[in-house]
């Protein structure tokens, strides 16, 4: 709740906010989204050296991916044209639902109908 009060206050869930950003219009959300990703590394790099452990007293793994590019690039390509026909990627979705934005049940239910389909087709896709 928190996260989502925070992305909310700060306009990052604002369809007005994406559409800067995908014109380069405004650098409000490339700040956002790159203090995101200096606290992701951050905060990786701690789980890794320190050797945190998770609730369950289990040491947390975090294994590097494959690197791919053609594979980055379309699933990329994919998610950024999704985001940009909903004016919303998954997560504030469902901060802009709670806001009251009633339409993002439409797109709620199209991202969860694609996110079961590639869990159905995942053993067919290649990876």
């Amino acid at each position: 709740m928190l996260l989502g009060f925070a992305l909310y206050k700060s306009e990052a869930v604002s369809y007005f906010r994406i559409y800067e950003m995908f014109r380069f219009q405004s650098f409000h959300m490339y700040g956002i989204i790159g203090s995101a990703i200096a606290a992701g590394v951050i905060i990786v790099q701690i789980i890794k050296r320190r050797h945190l452990r998770n609730t369950a007293g289990e040491e947390i793994v975090i294994r590097d991916k494959a690197r791919s590019i053609p594979r980055y690039l379309i699933g990329g390509i994919i998610f950024g044209t999704g985001w940009a026909l909903a004016g919303a990627c998954p997560g504030p979705m469902f901060i802009l639902l709670g806001a009251g934005h009633t339409v993002f049940i439409v797109y709620l239910l199209a991202a969860m109908t694609g996110t079961y389909l590639y869990g159905k087709l995942r053993p067919r896709l290649p990876h």
